[in-house]
């Protein structure tokens, strides 16, 4: 199904989780977890300083839907009111039918099932709401925790590129995750 409005439909709530758009207040909230080296350490960017929050939030309040190629949904996740962490789905190519996730959440938050039930929901939108045929996810080959969660979402493997990023001074290896509409079907390994 095509959306009927560019309009995305938020929040989205799960279980326990709300994902909304990002308002200007929420600086300092993103701030106390991207300014973490540990959190940064397989990052394409550096730690954030407060200016870097600043323009990153304002980057991300335009990121609010996908209607053509090169646009982007960033979400906020909250738990009972308090931010735990963000996603973002956004187009890859020269359609809307092929896109890529990404993840951050706060350490404070990690190992409760949190980045699974959001990446979850925004899989959901990426195939439900808009239509999408394929998402991947790509990082950095260390990053067991994000590998085992491409993993319980249903993603599959697809490659290992050696040595592929420079990446805060060192070649870093990629690991390349991917999971099709059609794998989402009920009875699917993604289970939908």
């Amino acid at each position: 199904m095509t959306p009927a409005t560019t309009e995305t439909p938020l929040p989205v709530t799960t279980d326990r989780l709300v994902l909304r758009a990002y308002r200007p207040d929420d600086v300092d909230a993103l701030l106390a977890y991207y300014a973490d080296a540990e959190v940064a350490r397989y990052l394409l960017e550096e730690p954030w300083t407060p200016e870097d929050a600043q323009a990153q939030v304002a980057k991300r309040l335009l990121r609010n839907g996908i209607d053509e190629p090169g646009s982007a949904l960033s979400l906020v996740v909250q738990h009972d009111g308090k931010v735990v962490g963000d996603v973002v789905l956004w187009t890859t190519g020269d359609t809307v039918s092929r896109g890529e996730i990404g993840w951050v959440f706060h350490p404070e938050h990690t190992g409760q099932g949190f980045a699974t039930e959001a990446v979850r929901a925004v899989l959901g939108l990426a195939f439900d709401y808009y239509d999408m045929h394929r998402v991947v996810a790509q990082l950095d080959a260390r990053n067991e925790a994000s590998a085992r969660l491409c993993e319980r979402v249903g993603m599959t493997r697809e490659g290992h590129l050696r040595q592929d990023w420079w990446s805060k001074g060192e070649w870093t290896d990629t690991l390349v995750y991917g999971v099709l509409a059609s794998e989402r079907r009920p009875g699917s390994r993604a289970g939908g």
